[in-house]
């Protein structure tokens, strides 16, 4: 460990990990394992595994020190995660196709809104926001209703949306004085 970086995991070739990174990481391999399990109580583990990584790499950057790649690795991995889970529900047909967008919404806002800032050669990250965190909630209830087989899938698909989209205003209020630069 650096005293630099004093979460640093590791340097090699001059990229220091922190804890919070390997935890963010670990979201990367479980979307592959959605995708490749088939049985619903493993993808439920998955899911389970992918939410304890995602709700304690925040507070492990803030315990044990972040790297700069945090800032996007955890987005990435989250979005990675997110899309491959739903992208199973989207092939299963449980949901609509424009249920399916609902879901992601605030990941896709987010994904172009970052593209457009990295191409404008000023990629900047907004703090998360509890909003934030609501929309993730709603999603992972949203694939656990959907690994239950439960008839509450499409209401909480639903009220997944309508978070995503409160959340999407949350964060662009938020935008002009939260933002930070990217890798700095």
């Amino acid at each position: 460990m650096s005293e630099a970086s004093p979460g640093a995991m590791g340097d090699q070739g001059g990229i220091r990990w922190s804890a919070a990174d390997v935890l963010s990481v670990m979201r990367i391999p479980l979307a592959a394992a959605f995708l490749l399990v088939t049985h619903n109580g493993w993808r439920l583990a998955i899911v389970a595994a992918a939410a304890v990584t995602d709700l304690l790499d925040g507070p492990v950057a803030r315990w044990r020190g972040s790297s700069p790649y945090g800032l996007i690795l955890d987005p990435i991995a989250d979005k990675l995660f997110m899309a491959a889970a739903v992208g199973v529900v989207a092939f299963s047909g449980a949901l609509e196709p424009y249920e399916i967008v609902g879901v992601l919404l605030r990941d896709i806002v987010a994904t172009v809104a970052f593209a457009a800032t990295f191409f404008s050669q000023q990629p900047r990250a907004i703090p998360a926001r509890w909003s934030g965190k609501a929309v993730t909630v709603a999603q992972i209830l949203t694939l656990v209703a959907f690994l239950l087989n439960s008839p509450y899938l499409r209401p909480i698909a639903w009220a997944t949306t309508v978070i995503a989209v409160f959340s999407i205003v949350d964060y662009l209020l938020a935008a002009p004085r939260a933002q930070r630069r990217v890798g700095r």
